[in-house]
């Protein structure tokens, strides 16, 4: 993973979410990607937080563009690993969130983590 390829990324991902734009975001991940979130499990009735495959991310991200009305993200930093990018961004409500991306061989992102710095997510985000 390279320094190049990792704020290139960000920046699309950062502009489909800024647009709400479900398509392109799911377009990132693979059919079987698994993503872990704190948030999803506030914001999705009987959730562990973790998000399996791309159709139940798609109801996840569905229901939170819908509970979160203005959601708009700002980059703060992006950080590169072997496989995976760490994208540090300001929300809408000016919380700081890091975002784990690790990416398949493909190219596809193949699993994810949103963490907070908050134990109530569902207010961090506006979701609440």
């Amino acid at each position: 993973m390279d320094q190049a390829f990792a704020s290139e990324f960000a920046q699309r991902w950062k502009d489909n979410w800024n647009a709400h734009d479900l398509d392109a975001l799911l377009g990132h991940f693979a059919d079987d990607a698994v993503f872990r979130s704190p948030a999803a499990a506030q914001i999705l009735a009987d959730s562990d937080g973790i998000i399996r495959g791309k159709d139940a991310l798609r109801a996840y991200w569905a229901e939170a563009l819908r509970l979160i009305g203005d959601l708009h993200f700002e980059i703060d930093a992006v950080y590169t690993g072997l496989d995976m990018i760490v994208i540090n961004y300001t929300n809408q409500r000016g919380n700081k969130v890091c975002e784990v991306l690790t990416f398949a061989d493909d190219g596809l992102v193949a699993s994810g983590q949103g963490t907070y710095l908050t134990d109530s997510v569902a207010a961090a985000t506006g979701a609440a």
